[in-house]
């Protein structure tokens, strides 16, 4: 059987974004210790989550990608052996800013990048302010310990992404996020919130037979206006839970992923075989209204 053993880094962030960067790599080491191969950290990890106002001064903390963070990160891939999956702030030129990940092969290598596809513009995630949908499509990599997909925070709400995605043959799907909330909500909102984040994204499991990797930040931020949530998850390709973060704490986790699990899961349950593609054109309309 072919078994990767996925390192999950869910930690809380400061204004400082060296400090943000030297805290996640002391975290990688962590989750390299343990035995991790392939490590995801959350949505934005060397900033505070700052889409929650339309600063201009904000724009600063973006680099290019490859840049500064995916160089120090390369060579600590390169020195433990591990891919490393890291979500930035990229600036592609003048004027011109994506929310995007980068990929760190197990030997240093850039693989690439995926740019956020699904942008939100929602009280305290004003993301659209800062961040160009991206344009280069649905991605995969091939690591050295698998082909994996990347999707990020927002695009974990869409079907289509995960599909498409699992469709070019990734063998795990990983989403890097960063969700909250807001500390004057009442806690049965809080919990249906928190269920439905974590049932939408279990689905996309079930559907593709793949596991899903999600990793998301924890801590107050926005002077405390904000809680992000934590409760980062890994499920296999049935949607059953392998590994559930807390709410309140900091955590790295390690869980090992069976690759060849798909292959039983897409045979007892045929979605991609019955799949009846003539009949999708639909999808591609906004909505779909009545002559």
């Amino acid at each position: 059987m072919r078994k990767v053993q996925v390192g999950v880094v869910q930690m809380s962030c400061t204004a400082d974004k060296q400090a943000n960067l030297e805290k996640a790599i002391s975290k990688i080491r962590e989750a390299s210790a343990k035995g991790a191969q392939i490590i995801c950290l959350q949505e934005l990890f060397t900033s505070l989550y700052f889409c929650d106002v339309e600063d201009y001064d904000n724009f600063d903390l973006a680099e290019p990608i490859p840049g500064p963070s995916t160089d120090q990160l390369s060579a600590v891939a390169k020195e433990l052996g591990v891919v490393i999956i890291a979500s930035l702030f990229e600036k592609r030129a003048e004027g011109l800013y994506h929310n995007t990940t980068a990929v760190l092969d197990a030997d240093g290598a850039y693989l690439g990048k995926y740019r956020k596809m699904h942008i939100p513009d929602d009280p305290a995630y004003y993301e659209k302010f800062y961040f160009t949908p991206g344009d280069l499509g649905y991605k995969v990599f091939k690591t050295k310990f698998g082909k994996i997909g990347v999707l990020i925070c927002w695009d974990q709400w869409y079907p289509e992404a995960s599909r498409i995605t699992a469709l070019m043959g990734a063998e795990i799907l990983f989403y890097p996020t960063a969700i909250g909330w807001a500390t004057d909500q009442d806690e049965e909102t809080n919990k249906d919130q928190y269920n439905a984040w974590q049932t939408i994204q279990r689905s996309h499991a079930v559907a593709n037979g793949v596991p899903v990797v999600s990793v998301n930040r924890v801590g107050f931020e926005q002077d405390g206006a904000m809680k992000f949530w934590g409760g980062s998850f890994v499920t296999n390709g049935q949607g059953r839970i392998l590994y559930l973060g807390s709410h309140e704490e900091e955590e790295t986790a390690v869980v090992e992923l069976d690759l060849d699990e798909a292959d039983y899961f897409r045979k007892h349950w045929p979605f991609l075989r019955d799949r009846r593609i003539e009949t999708y054109a639909p999808i591609t309309k906004r909505f779909i209204d009545e002559d």
